[in-house]
């Protein structure tokens, strides 16, 4: 996080310590009020991704060295290139897929570099979405079918 500097980093590593604390307390009062499994399966999702990027966010720093760009290699821990909840969220994934020069016929764009698929993409911010989204667009079958089976 460069937003805010060490402060700032420090202030969202505290922010992800709560939320996963939530978390915790949240998934087990859906497991306790028999919510539905793809529910309670969403959350876990949400709930992983947030305890891996704390994760990463506490200890990486302490026990790699910096990884932009090449792959950061093991040290022994305190000799990597951050401090205690000032690390970097890792895991990321990129795949170019198309990586070309576009031509120069193009209107605007001709002759300029073409990446597609350009951002890198994080596991754990994969799986906090997909559980978001699917409880999203799937709220009325997961979270309110318990209460319709409750009040019957």
């Amino acid at each position: 996080m460069k937003l805010g500097g060490e402060n700032g980093k420090l202030i969202l590593t505290l922010f992800r310590m709560v939320a996963v604390i939530f978390g915790f307390f949240f998934l087990a009062r859906m497991t306790r009020k028999n919510y539905t499994k793809g529910a309670i399966i969403c959350g876990s999702m949400i709930l992983a991704g947030a305890l891996g990027n704390l994760i990463d966010s506490i200890f990486y720093g302490m026990i790699f060295t910096e990884s932009t760009f090449h792959i950061a290699k093991l040290v022994p821990f305190g000799q990597g290139y951050g401090s205690l909840f000032h690390g970097k969220v890792v895991d990321m994934l990129y795949f170019p897929i198309i990586n070309t020069t576009l031509p120069n016929w193009i209107p605007i764009w001709g002759g300029k570099h073409f990446l597609f698929f350009e951002p890198v993409f994080n596991v754990a911010d994969m799986a906090i979405s997909t559980g978001i989204l699917v409880l999203f667009f799937f709220q009325k079958k997961l979270l309110h079918k318990q209460l319709l089976q409750q009040n019957s």
